[in-house]
């Protein structure tokens, strides 16, 4: 059932917000198959440390990555919740999307009997 509260966070807008860059996408999914360092998300797309943490810190703020230091390493792990809550808030409008589809198809169907 989707919690109405969701909708009225700005965890939710900072979770949109942060997905919405490539880059981070990649981090997300990156993170996905454990932890990872900050040296480890900037490989695949060959950027610097100090671009890579600008990065994960817009993630940290969306509460979608907890990240620690140990000596130099600084060490990303994924918080899934926040995607889980945006999953919801998503959810919630797929009926919506679901149904309109099915009017447009019964539409086309209709259209297609009458063309015959």
């Amino acid at each position: 059932m989707f919690n109405h509260m969701v909708e009225e966070t700005e965890e939710v807008d900072r979770v949109f917000q942060a997905l919405s860059n490539r880059t981070r996408r990649g981090m997300v999914r990156q993170l996905a198959g454990g932890e990872c360092t900050v040296g480890d998300l900037a490989r695949p797309t060959r950027m610097s440390f100090a671009a890579a943490s600008k990065h994960v810190q817009v993630l940290e703020r969306a509460g979608m990555v907890n990240r620690r230091v140990e000596g130099r390493q600084h060490i990303c792990s994924l918080r899934p919740e926040p995607l889980r809550e945006a999953s919801e808030w998503l959810g919630y409008y797929e009926k919506f999307w679901s149904e309109s589809l099915d009017r447009l198809a019964r539409v086309l169907e209709e259209d297609m009997e009458e063309s015959k």
